[in-house]
């Protein structure tokens, strides 16, 4: 691993996820302030904080698991961006580049998930 989380593409890609979020998220009606808006500033941060805070755990399983919670912070952003483009709280054209940050961020994600996963298979051979 790197020397800093911040060392991260995914961990950079999460937070300028956050970023978009955050300014599509103002313009959703001042009545979501503590509905949609909320949810979705939180689960956006939730990506890039759930990394940083795995990887500061210093183990593998470990940075495992929170980048697992991550994606699912991702997964919950694609549904809360559906719900508000149904509700018409933003149109297409400013969800969909909030979509595709989403999908980036995810295949990061994974590929970060399948290598923790075989390092920690290597570590469990050498071990035997």
């Amino acid at each position: 691993m790197g020397r800093s989380y911040r060392d991260l593409r995914v961990w950079r890609e999460a937070v300028a996820l956050f970023v978009v979020i955050y300014d599509l998220t103002r313009g959703f009606p001042k009545d979501e302030l503590y509905g949609l808006t909320s949810q979705l500033r939180r689960a956006a941060v939730s990506v890039a904080s759930n990394l940083a805070e795995g990887y500061g755990r210093a183990s593998r399983p470990d940075f495992r698991r929170f980048a697992a919670i991550a994606r699912g912070s991702l997964l919950e952003i694609q549904t809360q961006l559906t719900i508000a483009l149904r509700l018409g709280f933003a149109d297409e054209s400013r969800v969909q580049p909030a979509l595709a940050k989403t999908e980036d961020a995810g295949k990061m994600l994974w590929s970060l998930m399948t290598k923790l996963d075989s390092e920690r298979r290597i570590d469990a051979v050498s071990k035997a």
